[in-house]
């Protein structure tokens, strides 16, 4: 057997594992990147100079303690969770967490339709931009109505969030399906452009530029405009509804993909275009379906971001929309997988600020144990995706369902 085929057959039996399987191997992965990272912090720790040593291992004392560094990194993200459960650095964590839960659902749509949607973060730019701009004109028709304020205000702007990422992801869905364009390109130019245009919008005062203030942001929208806080304090910038709003999401997205003619139109397309398009499947408005539902959903973690963390829409939004991508690999696309890998990103998103501010340890020796993290535990899916592309989709995976899309039975990949 040659090395091609040998490696032909691994994708295959990747390609083939089951659940189980693939959790066991996503397991490993990330014991083995936790091993690894702990023999970079150590040897980081012989590299420096120190008054007193972290630790001793063998009678040989290292600058940087690895049990300490990842103690901080995973637990300090929950805080003091057992004497107090609604902690700052929790609230910051479960922030992160509901931001992603909708990037990253929005990438692995788009991903199950055979698209690769990596304008997430352009999408989610323009949706919180929307979503700021628009409410800060509405807002102070509705000053002083309290609860009916936040009850018409908030879904107001998750709405014009999703409709300005939807359109914007239409564009690249359009450009592939009528014009042959590929969408990897087409999306990471389009991210340029919405930044671009973003900061242009906001550092102009005869534009949405508040001019008050000397940061390019626009106006602070008041209170009754935003996420309620609910059991955590206003200054921890997160909602326990908006958390629950993205848990609701990624079941929506799960229930569209599985029970539903165009969930099936969409997952048929992804797995066998050609196989799909003669069975009935209109291949070019599935595409462009599937993109502009995508950029919705994007858009819509943009006006979470807006209503729930910043309060007004500012300059330097965070990469959450490339995150996503990560995000969607690691639970397999999956929609209902997204939630455990958005949450272990916030988890070291959140953790890493404990590492940083509780030890000496480097920020940038910070970055390279979470990329070993997130590197090892997304490596088996995304070769797993590849395989699927290159020996195409196994037999048996995901029941079948009628032509005519009805329901044939659950599809758990």
């Amino acid at each position: 057997m040659s090395a091609g085929d040998r490696a032909r057959a691994v994708l295959d039996r990747l390609v083939r594992a089951s659940g189980f399987e693939r959790f066991l191997i996503s397991t490993s992965a990330l014991l083995l990147s936790i091993l690894i990272g702990a023999v970079i912090v150590l040897v980081a720790g012989r590299m420096t100079t120190c008054s007193t040593a972290a630790t001793t291992y063998v009678g040989v004392g290292f600058c940087y303690d690895p049990v300490s560094v990842y103690d901080k990194l995973f637990l300090g993200a929950f805080g003091n969770i057992l004497e107090n459960p609604i902690n700052g650095q929790f609230a910051t964590t479960l922030a992160e967490t509901t931001v992603l839960l909708f990037t990253g659902v929005a990438v692995a749509l788009a991903f199950r339709a055979g698209v690769f949607n990596i304008g997430a973060q352009g999408q989610l730019v323009l949706g919180a931009l929307a979503t700021a701009v628009v409410l800060g004109f509405v807002a102070p028709v509705f000053a002083g109505l309290g609860v009916v304020a936040t009850v018409v205000l908030v879904p107001l702007g998750i709405l014009i969030g999703a409709l300005a990422g939807g359109a914007y992801g239409a564009l690249p869905g359009a450009l592939k399906a009528y014009a042959d364009a590929n969408e990897v390109i087409t999306t990471i130019m389009l991210n340029f452009v919405a930044t671009s245009v973003a900061l242009f919008l906001v550092s102009d005062p005869n534009w949405f530029k508040d001019p008050e203030s000397a940061a390019n942001q626009t106006v602070a929208l008041p209170e009754f405009a935003q996420f309620p806080t609910l059991l955590f304090a206003g200054r921890d910038d997160f909602s326990l509804i908006a958390l629950a709003a993205g848990v609701l999401t990624l079941v929506g997205i799960w229930l569209l993909l599985t029970r539903t003619s165009f969930g099936y139109d969409l997952r048929t397309s992804g797995l066998q275009a050609d196989a799909a398009e003669y069975g009935g499947v209109d291949a070019k408005r599935t595409i462009v379906s599937s993109m502009a539902l995508s950029g919705a959903l994007a858009g819509v973690g943009g006006a979470v971001y807006v209503l729930m963390i910043l309060g007004n829409y500012q300059v330097g939004v965070p990469s959450y929309g490339f995150d996503g991508i990560t995000v969607s690999i690691l639970a397999g696309n999956h929609p209902l997988g997204v939630a455990a890998a958005a949450l272990l990103f916030g988890v070291l998103k959140s953790g890493s600020i404990v590492v940083q501010v509780g030890s000496d340890v480097p920020p940038e020796l910070v970055g390279v144990l979470r990329g070993l993290i997130i590197l090892f535990v997304a490596m088996p899916e995304f070769f797993r995706l590849i395989g699927r592309r290159l020996v195409g989709p196994v037999a048996g995976e995901g029941k079948p369902m009628a032509t005519d899309g009805g329901l044939g039975g659950d599809d758990d990949e």
